[in-house]
């Protein structure tokens, strides 16, 4: 059953989000992306009141993804990706992404906190943060 209410294009979208922002992380780290993702629509705390559904997430102004802000967001969905994206909206999740509504690229080592929020680990390049269950337990589902 899935975790997000969700059409094709949405699927697609969600899809296109995961290769912008994590294609050379290979499909786990696209998989960990699309978890913090989904985790922005299920959870309704911190910056994320007013995201209600895919579309609204990937493109939230201010506070969104860099693909979107930055221009990097210009590739079509492939098979591939809309594959792992329907399994995110299934429900899958992946650790450290299990519970996190940030990653970023750093350039060196994971800040222990970024926007408040504890670092649970890294895949390849990206570090993930997430709330506390008290902060924010929608993501704690």
């Amino acid at each position: 059953m899935a975790v997000v209410a969700h059409t094709e294009n949405d699927v697609a979208l969600l899809a296109r989000l995961m290769r912008a922002e994590a294609e050379e992380d290979g499909d786990l780290g696209m998989l960990m992306v699309g978890n913090t993702g989904v985790n922005r629509v299920i959870a309704a705390c911190l910056d994320f009141t007013d995201i209600r559904n895919i579309n609204d997430m990937v493109f939230q102004s201010p506070g969104g993804f860099e693909a979107t802000q930055k221009g990097y967001f210009y590739q079509r969905a492939r098979e591939s990706e809309k594959r792992l994206a329907r399994r995110v909206i299934q429900g899958e999740r992946q650790h450290p992404a299990t519970n996190s509504l940030w990653f970023f690229r750093p350039e060196g080592a994971c800040p222990a906190q970024w926007f408040d929020q504890w670092n649970t680990g890294r895949f390849k390049a990206h570090c993930f943060y997430s709330p506390t269950m008290s902060d924010c337990p929608q993501v704690f589902r």
